[in-house]
């Protein structure tokens, strides 16, 4: 290859916020900088584009939908100021999954037209160490590609974490990586998990009057003020989302009529009970970083970046 197309003053490994913005940066103060991207898909097949967590699988996509949950709220309370509207109203998950995924694409798209004005150079692909100045990947196609940089940062984020000691954990759960990617309702929805992202992914699915189920084997939004984490989860289940408290799963089935069977253990008594949901997500802490694996590792010791 040219070495045009591999010496970089820069590059940076991820596409998410933090890379975008040290990219565009270091471009506008004239280094010549490329940026290397690549989503491993989910378990479940899921995949986006350019712009990271925030843009396809997190903020973005949450807040639209928590919007949409909020509508919901109002159309409720329009009878009592006069406003005609029947009741109840439907929401077509499909509808509003399209609409929020189509925003997310254009975004992706703006993402890349940045880029391309201030001249950073953005690959598709994933990349491993080679060296501590040079990275390789596979392009569309299986060409190899090596890049060469006199620095290399490495913003590559984070995914979520699926707890593979549970039976049928991969097989048939989901996580927020898929959630916003869905085509059609995930309907009667276990959250496990009582992270932040746990309790947002829950109040938006109850918001549009999903049935909604959340299982927290110890404490609520963990590292957090817990008379303020009582005060959520006080206002979660007066809204209509139900607690499991106490709870660790042990199982997932599919039933033959396609719905999951997860089995869980109440941490307190031993007990053992079931109950049959549409969608078990999983959203348990902490997130694990982005797998980049490397051939030289940190130093010489063969160490692979998890």
């Amino acid at each position: 290859m040219e070495a045009g197309q591999r010496d970089y003053d820069l590059l940076v490994i991820g596409g998410g916020s933090g890379g975008l913005a040290c990219a565009k940066e270091a471009a506008q103060l004239g280094r010549k900088v490329a940026v290397v991207d690549y989503v491993e898909p989910s378990p479940q097949g899921t995949r986006w584009g350019l712009g990271g967590t925030c843009v396809n699988v997190g903020c973005i996509p949450k807040k639209l939908m928590h919007q949409a949950a909020l509508l919901g709220g109002l159309i409720q309370d329009a009878p009592h100021y006069g406003w005609e509207v029947a009741q109840p109203v439907p929401h077509d998950w499909r509808k509003m999954a399209e609409a929020v995924q189509n925003h997310v694409k254009s975004l992706n798209w703006g993402h890349r037209v940045q880029l391309q004005d201030r001249k950073v150079k953005y690959f598709n692909i994933k990349a491993s160490f080679v060296d501590e100045h040079t990275v390789c990947g596979v392009a569309k196609g299986g060409k190899e590609i090596l890049l060469s940089a006199d620095h290399i940062i490495i913003a590559t984020g984070g995914r979520p974490r699926y707890p593979t000691h549970i039976e049928g954990a991969l097989e048939y759960g989901i996580t927020s990586d898929d959630i916003f990617w869905l085509k059609e309702s995930p309907g009667k929805t276990l959250v496990v998990g009582a992270s932040y992202v746990a309790l947002e992914c829950a109040g938006f699915l109850t918001g549009i009057g999903l049935d909604t189920t959340v299982m927290i084997r110890s404490i609520p939004l963990r590292g957090f003020d817990q008379q303020m984490s009582s005060m959520v989860i006080e206002h979660m289940a007066s809204h209509g989302t139900q607690f499991l408290r106490g709870c660790a799963p042990s199982r997932v089935r599919r039933l033959p009529d396609g719905h999951l069977q997860v089995t869980w253990e109440d941490c307190t008594t031993g007990k053992e009970d079931t109950g049959t949901f549409d969608t078990v997500l999983w959203a348990i802490a902490p997130r694990i970083s982005a797998c980049l694996p490397t051939t030289v590792g940190h130093a010489k010791n063969q160490r692979r970046y998890q």
